[in-house]
């Protein structure tokens, strides 16, 4: 039985506090078994437990004729402190047991989930010709700046952004408003060479788009 449901040691433990108290003073008998059962309501066993606590840590003497009494105030006060700790070592060690517990539960989770990001991407993988694909956005380029209605990267290069992975902030599905940031990865799928044109797009500079745009107007 768990230390801090023994109905023996809360008796312990009244007694030596009742002793700590001077209800008891040293060199008097306390009450026999049965007045004590009585007492505290239980059986003359669960006191015979009680006592036998008391004497192995000095507190009290019991003589054959079975008579207990008190020996020492200051091993009661110690007896006390020291179920004090074991009751505070149980606990943590409860709560040790449970925080193990929970993070079994957590790490079993996350492998799910993991798994299931793997199998969904495996699937992705397998679908022609929407292979996913994740570009960087170098801090040249002319996407900087622009939101994706801006940079109208499906009619220059047929590819759909579906999410955008800023540091470890990841965007599903952003809106045509979302501004492309510097260093963003953005992740688009299209036709087989759609990783090969998207980089050549996101790659080029706002001097190299003006460039073409003046050619364009001459």
């Amino acid at each position: 039985m768990s230390i801090n449901m023994s109905m023996y040691h809360s008796i312990a433990l009244d007694l030596a506090q009742r002793i700590i108290n001077d209800e008891f003073p040293i060199g008097t008998k306390i009450s026999g078994r049965t007045l004590l059962a009585s007492h505290y309501n239980v059986s003359s066993e669960t006191i015979r437990k009680a006592v036998v606590l008391l004497k192995d840590a000095n507190v009290v003497t019991v003589s054959q004729g079975k008579e207990v009494v008190v020996l020492s105030i200051e091993e009661a006060y110690h007896f006390i402190e020291h179920q004090k700790s074991m009751q505070s070592v149980y606990s943590l060690r409860q709560e040790l047991e449970l925080l193990l517990t929970q993070k079994r539960e957590t790490d079993q989770r996350l492998e799910q989930i993991l798994n299931e990001i793997i199998g969904y991407s495996d699937r992705l993988k397998n679908l022609t010709p929407y292979n996913p694909v994740e570009i960087k956005t170098p801090e040249i380029s002319h996407a900087v700046g622009k939101t994706i209605a801006q940079l109208k990267l499906w009619q220059h290069t047929g590819a759909t952004i579906v999410a955008i992975r800023r540091g470890t902030e990841i965007i599903i599905s952003p809106g045509p408003l979302a501004v492309i940031q510097a260093n963003d990865s953005i992740v688009v799928v299209g036709k087989d060479d759609v990783l090969q044109q998207t980089t050549n797009f996101i790659n080029r500079s706002t001097a190299d788009v003006d460039k073409d745009l003046i050619t364009d107007l001459a």
